[in-house]
């Protein structure tokens, strides 16, 4: 049976997860936790799905270390609603480069006799590529949409 998320819970799991602290971010996690990570692999890699606490522990220790250092992480809007959880954040980090790094990212979570069984991670993959690349992306031109429409990379 779950049980309601409290405040307090979810303030410790996100102080844990803003220091990228991997062994109290393990005490929050299911074992068979599910953590995925919207984006282009091929230029983040730490994008995708991890199964398991192992694995999710794994790219929070070292997969997203290779990529950039976060610097901060914070939340700007939460929401709880029994054992699911959304949140608005700005993740802010330094390239291997030097060069500083700041996307919107929303995150979507599911407890499960309180701890983590799902966390899905929907960031703002054009933005966020283009920082870590250091230039603009192309975009590709689009058929014309008409008027009060605009095209958004996702």
């Amino acid at each position: 049976m779950s049980d309601r998320v409290t405040h307090d819970r979810l303030e410790a799991f996100y102080r844990a997860y803003a220091a990228h602290d991997a062994r109290a971010i393990a005490d929050f996690l299911a074992d068979d936790a599910e953590l995925t990570i919207s984006g282009p692999i091929d230029l983040l890699s730490f994008c995708g799905t991890r199964r398991g606490k192992q694995a999710v522990l794994e790219l929070i220790g070292r997969g997203v270390p290779e990529v950039f250092r976060v610097c901060s992480f914070v939340r700007d809007q939460t929401v709880i609603d029994g054992e699911r959880v959304a949140t608005l954040n700005r993740l802010t980090a330094q390239s291997r480069d030097g060069r500083v790094i700041s996307y919107r990212l929303a995150h979507f979570l599911r407890f499960q006799d309180g701890r983590i069984a799902e966390l899905l991670s929907l960031i703002d993959s054009f933005d966020a590529v283009q920082q870590v690349l250091g230039h603009p992306l192309a975009a590709h031109d689009a058929p014309a949409l008409g008027e009060g429409y605009e095209v958004v990379a996702v």
